[in-house]
């Protein structure tokens, strides 16, 4: 068992070192039909040696432009501007190859894809080597054993094997450790993680920001963390700076930051994110409206159209970046009127509050069951061969997975990636017969002989909203078509349908003028609105939501969780969803199912499993969530699970779980034994409950 508590950080006005990175009026501007687009404006930070810089912001805040500048990544179209002193060198200006020899050598980059960073046919020992061998004079051999290392310092098992492997051999999580060693190879003086944790599992996400840290540690560099995730900065970052539109609108210490933030946007951003210390209470506080166009921005404030603090003198004219005593500085014309607590100001904000003691009050009790899943199992075959395939093996994709889900209730699905959860989905909107067991939906059994008629029934009974709204909308229709589309699929008239459309919308919170727009000129939460309205469309009873928030930011997602629970609400849906991150989870859900490699191996009440995990796989996914708070994040113990989740093409005998498990060393010889050799089943937790977990030592 590895538990992790993060280090002891310096105080967040600390000065004793010289800055490694020195950003002063960083602009970046980019050519467009409509005029310039100020993606970056004016921006300056300072990046001290073995100190962690959080950048956040919603999509399109200037993140991402800002330290594709800084490396010198950016395209040649781009307007570049500032300056950018490394080493007291400025990078503004420099060649394409004076820049190569300061990327990977002077400054590191850890990108969010990390299939992007590495080069498919190249192993990774190779590119590992090269990286060593371009920036130092090391001869083939000492270069491969240098790489080794590396691949052994960010916790790759069985590196001298491994460095062989290529990167699609690799998990998520092993090419990102990849990637931070190529980061880190040449002891850089400063690193920058771009969404290094994005679209990984929490266990793999607690994985990789201990290797960042490992990084940071053994190079002493100074770390620019860009993230979405106010959690992760919390626990990892020294001092934040907070985007908007282009421009950094408020910078501090992280603890000065977190206890009285002070920027209207910033207090909307820690507003809108689902706490998962806390219990579940009610609904989340999104901030309104959308961010400004970065082409010819208002004159004013740019956050003044969504600021509910807003006054006449933010609308005229843009505040400048401003010390506010023993804080940091805010571009906020209102900003002493918030930290000075006058009512007029800080009562217009929504902070984020103590736990409440009732779990989601206006929830109502559930109804009938739904849905029934019973001893699920779904296999693959594992074939080779390019011409003649042959089978060499089965995939368990899911093993004897029941569980029950009744009207107006919600059970979420978790689990690593590979645990077998969009398998399942899948399995139930197939409406065919499954490989094994039982699917039940409303009563009727899905491998039981049916009609056209009763099939086409069954799939109005059940509907979809998929991760990525994109991906699920035909970009070629507009609003209108993509909902009409499965009212005419059921047969409903021309007239119907049309007041059908206009009801869907007003349901989902749109304005009917949308309807004639196509998904690409619809934002990233209208796009997942119209998402939901096309489910609802059939009047459905169980809406499986594979995902539905993991692309959103913390503000869209959040208004998209209150508007899955107001439709739950009204309309007395059953839902069935898959989510990474486990904070939303106790949002949305009312019950839980853990499962790792194809297995259920904890399932109960939210709260109860939140404050009772039983399973060590739960305790682990539990603590690997990271609280928005500096004070409870940096002095809880996260326990870093160790290696890789089996492959499901050779299920253990035992317990799936036993290999990575944390108590395992601490059992009896005989609870090993069993361990290895029998298959725990679910049982519950405390006599007289539903909660209930498969292990053997517990």
């Amino acid at each position: 068992m590895t538990v992790a508590t993060p280090g002891t950080h310096p105080p967040a006005g600390s000065t004793a070192a010289a800055p490694v990175l020195s950003v002063r009026g960083l602009s970046v501007a980019f050519p467009s039909e409509a005029g310039p687009v100020r993606a970056v404006r004016e921006v300056s930070f300072d990046v001290l040696p073995g100190r962690t810089l959080g950048i956040v912001g919603e999509s399109g805040s200037g993140k991402s432009a800002t330290v594709m500048g800084v490396m010198g990544l950016l395209p040649e179209t781009a307007e570049v501007s500032g300056s950018v002193l490394l080493g007291g060198r400025d990078l503004v200006g420099l060649g394409d190859r004076e820049l190569s020899a300061v990327r990977g050598n002077d400054i590191g980059m850890v990108f969010q894809d990390p299939l992007s960073a590495l080069t498919p046919i190249f192993s990774i020992g190779r590119q590992l080597s090269d990286a060593l061998r371009v920036h130092q004079d090391l001869t083939r051999q000492a270069a491969w054993n240098r790489a080794v290392e590396l691949l052994d310092l960010v916790g790759i098992a069985e590196p001298h094997r491994t460095a062989r492997a290529f990167p699609h051999e690799f998990s998520g999580g092993m090419r990102q450790r990849v990637v931070i060693a190529l980061a880190m190879a040449n002891s850089p003086s400063v690193i920058v993680a771009d969404e290094p944790t994005t679209a990984l599992d929490v266990t793999v996400q607690a994985q990789i920001l201990d290797v960042l840290r490992t990084a940071q540690t053994e190079t002493g560099a100074g770390l620019v963390l860009i993230t979405h995730d106010l959690g992760v900065v919390a626990g990892y970052a020294d001092d934040v700076a907070v985007m908007y539109a282009g421009r950094i609108v408020e910078q501090a210490g992280a603890n000065e930051l977190f206890a009285r933030p002070t920027m209207p946007y910033t207090i909307g951003l820690l507003g809108a994110v689902p706490r998962p210390e806390a219990r579940a209470s009610g609904q989340l506080v999104p901030i309104g409206g959308e961010p400004p166009s970065l082409v010819g921005l208002p004159a004013g404030c740019s956050f003044a159209d969504r600021c509910p603090a807003a006054v006449d003198r933010c609308h005229s004219q843009e505040p400048p970046l401003t010390a506010v005593p023993g804080h940091g500085q805010v571009a906020c014309w209102r900003a002493q009127d918030i930290v000075g607590g006058n009512p007029a100001a800080s009562s217009l904000f929504s902070r984020p509050g103590p736990a409440v003691e009732e779990h989601r009050p206006d929830r109502r009790v559930p109804g009938e069951t739904v849905l029934r899943v019973a001893e699920l199992a779904r296999t693959f075959p594992i074939t080779k061969g390019a011409l003649l395939k042959r089978r060499v093996g089965t995939l368990h994709a899911v093993s004897d997975v029941s569980f029950a889900l009744r009207a107006g209730e919600t059970l979420g699905l978790v689990g690593e990636s590979g645990s077998g959860k969009t398998t399942t989905l899948l399995e139930i909107m197939r409406l065919r017969p499954p490989e094994r067991g039982l699917i039940e939906i409303a009563g009727t059994d899905v491998a039981a002989p049916r009609s056209t008629e009763q099939t086409q029934r069954l799939r109005r009974t059940v509907q979809i909203v998929m991760q990525d709204p994109m991906g699920s909308l035909d970009p070629r229709l507009p609003v209108f078509r993509l909902l009409a589309e499965p009212l005419q699929a059921v047969g409903t008239d021309r007239d119907a349908v049309r007041i059908r459309v206009n009801e869907l919308l007003s349901l989902v919170g749109l304005d009917a003028s949308l309807a004639d727009r196509f998904p690409a000129a619809l934002s990233g939460g209208q796009r997942q609105r119209v998402a939901i309205a096309r489910a609802l469309a059939t009047e459905p009873r169980i809406v499986v939501l594979d995902e539905p928030v993991s692309a959103l930011d913390v503000s869209i997602q959040a208004d998209v969780i209150n508007l899955l629970t107001k439709l739950q609400r009204e309309l007395d849906l059953a839902y069935l969803i898959v989510a990474h991150d486990l904070a939303v989870m106790r949002q949305v859900s009312d019950r839980i199912a853990v499962m790792y490699l194809g297995h259920i191996v904890e399932i109960g009440d939210t709260e109860d499993l939140f404050t009772h995990a039983r399973h060590p796989y739960t305790e682990a996914l539990l603590s690997a969530i990271p609280v928005p708070d500096p004070q409870v994040e940096r002095i809880r113990e996260h326990i870093v699970l160790k290696g890789e989740q089996p492959s499901a093409s050779r299920l253990p005998r035992g317990c799936v779980f036993a290999d990575r498990c944390p108590l395992y060393p601490l059992l009896d010889d005989g609870t090993q034994q069993r361990c290895r050799s029998e298959r725990p089943l679910l049982h519950p937790a405390a006599s007289g409950t539903d909660h209930r977990h498969a292990c053997h030592a517990r």
